[in-house]
């Protein structure tokens, strides 16, 4: 497998590997970025916490104007160019202060949903003048904004949508007739990106102000979780929208509605890690703030195993989510640099890493979910109480699965989307699929020892990727155009690339690391880069060996079990003791500290 010393495609980690040196770890942000960050941390402390009852019962206008705090701070505008009032700071900074707002329950929710699938379509598909006049009143909060795309009839079909919209006799207005739901945003934004079909048929986004003649919204809807974000339906009856208020190309909305979700997943994942962080944080105090037999339930084996495991994943999430962040903002530099404009560069950028975003969203909202689910345990009984901050937690996290296309469809996407890259001649999959199936039939090469750091842990990674170009190579052979009906094979190919890609970048961010600050001083994060690599790797030949024993029987299944155990095979290391080591440096210091 070649190794290079620049940024990847998208999607080619599979078939090349990546020089520690070239990635991006969170240990590198500067003084000035965690300057910001410090600043989200420390409003979503103080006038966000202190309030989280009140916003849970929707107390009026509340959400609106702790909204608007943020806007004057500036966490609106750190992404969009300085002629729209905006900071300009680069794709990582922006995923640190969402990371920085993400343990803010519902509060993060709003935030991303104004910052992210709000404000975006404007900035990169909106003309000059719809930038002008929205832009800068949405990075200063005095405007917020919503983003309607899903329906009644459609959610993750979204290009199914039935609201319609009609250009008037005048040619000045198109009428929309529609029913939005679940639209974030909906009971305060002053902006709303919709997506109609224009004359049935050509899927396209609007602009819509609140005020236009004919939009009217829904009560609140009654929620599991997120309850102090406002979530309505949004109607439009007759809505009168001045043709000028078009977003995009007719007919291109699919355009929109597909780049700026590539953007929300990763965001998202951003805001997940920030959530998982405050939620150990809170659990690792309670467990030495809590006796039973006399000591500190943190003495316990079995809880250490959990804050263990909750930080290990916590870990490998990040590292992962700033070795993406960093490789879109690459991307973007080399795009404008070839003289792309601004909207192009980026939104290029983040299509090029759409498989990475998927694999984010899905990795960062399940880390959350084991983490709460975690968090209740350690609390035990209390953990099931309202008045106890894990019920709130557990409730919010849920939503996440959910949320930028469920889990399902991005394991799915994240296999669809490799596949067409290698028909387009992007990736070149297919020739290390067959090489590999070529080693099966032959005796295994031992090779030479190796010299450096990680040495064996690198060539688990090899293989990993290996096991997962074996199964998605006979998959291909198997089902050709009919892959797609192979969900659990799809679902099984997907887990392994994600757990294949988190446990190289949280190697890799080690290794740098190690190569920074030296091996003692890294000596836990290396705990959990193991521990996440040993879990990877049996998670992989659970998911592999059910794909084979779905496709193949008699000699052939027999041949490609042997591979995925061959590919899955290591040398044995002792998570037990290396997740007590890690527990017991946050014990020490009563909170997360990787």
């Amino acid at each position: 497998m070649e190794t290079i010393n620049k940024t990847l495609k998208g999607g080619e980690f599979l078939i090349k590997e990546t020089l520690a040196s070239d990635i991006f770890i969170p240990e590198e942000f500067n003084e000035e970025q965690r300057l910001m960050a410090d600043t989200a941390k420390e409003f979503v402390q103080t006038q966000v916490e202190p309030l989280l009852d009140r916003l849970d019962n929707h107390e009026e206008g509340l959400m609106e104007g702790l909204m608007k705090q943020a806007g004057e701070l500036g966490l609106f505008a750190l992404s969009l160019p300085e002629e729209y009032g905006g900071f300009d700071k680069d794709f990582n900074t922006s995923l640190l202060v969402t990371e920085s707002v993400g343990g803010g329950h519902s509060f993060p929710v709003a935030f991303a949903a104004h910052t992210g699938i709000g404000m975006l379509p404007i900035l990169y598909f909106g003309t000059e003048d719809q930038k002008q006049k929205y832009l800068p009143k949405l990075a200063s909060g005095e405007w917020t904004a919503a983003y309607c795309l899903t329906e009644p009839g459609s959610g993750s079909d979204a290009l199914a949508a039935k609201t319609k919209a009609v250009l008037d006799a005048a040619g000045e207005n198109y009428i929309l007739n529609g029913q939005k739901m679940w639209i974030t945003n909906a009971g305060f934004a002053q902006v709303f990106i919709v997506f109609a079909q224009v004359d049935g048929d050509k899927f396209t986004g609007f602009i819509v102000e609140k005020d236009f003649p004919g939009l009217s919204l829904g009560n609140e809807e009654h929620k599991m979780g997120i309850k102090g974000s406002s979530t309505r339906q949004v109607f439009l009856t007759d809505c009168r929208v001045p043709q000028e208020n078009i977003l995009g190309q007719i007919g291109k909305g699919h355009l929109i509605a597909f780049n700026i979700l590539n953007l929300g997943r990763i965001k998202l994942a951003a805001a997940t890690l920030g959530a998982s962080k405050k939620v150990l944080n809170i659990a690792v105090k309670y467990t030495n703030e809590r006796s039973q037999f006399k000591i500190p339930i943190s003495k316990f084996g079995a809880i250490r195993h959990k804050l263990g495991q909750m930080a290990t994943r916590i870990f490998a999430s990040e590292s992962a989510l700033y070795r993406t962040g960093h490789d879109i903002y690459l991307k973007e530099q080399e795009l404008l640099a070839a003289g792309k404009p601004f909207a192009e560069a980026l939104l290029g950028a983040a299509k090029e890493f759409a498989v990475e975003a998927a694999m984010l969203k899905v990795d960062g909202s399940e880390t959350l979910d084991y983490v709460v689910d975690e968090g209740v345990q350690i609390y035990g009984g209390y953990g099931y109480s309202a008045d106890y901050p894990m019920d709130r937690a557990y409730r919010d996290a849920r939503i996440n699965r959910i949320f930028e296309g469920t889990n399902e469809i991005n394991r799915m996407l994240t296999v669809d989307m490799l596949l067409k890259k290698a028909l387009k001649g992007e990736l070149d999959l297919m020739s290390p699929a067959k090489a590999i199936q070529d080693e099966l039939m032959s005796i295994p090469d031992f090779g030479d020892e190796e010299e450096g750091l990680f040495v064996a842990e690198k060539k688990i990674i090899r293989n990993m990727k290996k096991a997962i170009l074996l199964v998605a190579g006979t998959a291909v052979q198997k089902f050709m155009m009919t892959l797609e009906k192979e969900q659990e094979v799809l679902m099984n190919i997907a887990d392994m690339a994600i757990k294949t890609y988190t446990a190289e970048s949280t190697l890799l961010r080690v290794e740098k690391l190690i190569n920074l600050k030296g091996e003692e001083a890294a000596a836990r994060q290396k705990d959990m880069a193991l521990v996440y690599l040993y879990d990877a790797l049996d998670g992989i030949y659970l998911a592999g060996k059910e794909a084979v024993a779905s496709m193949a029987e008699g000699d052939e299944y027999k041949l490609l079990f042997i591979g995925i155990k061959r590919f899955t095979k290591a040398e044995p290391f002792n998570t037990k003791e290396a997740r007590r080591r890690i527990a017991a440096e946050m014990i020490q210091k009563n909170q997360f500290v990787y």
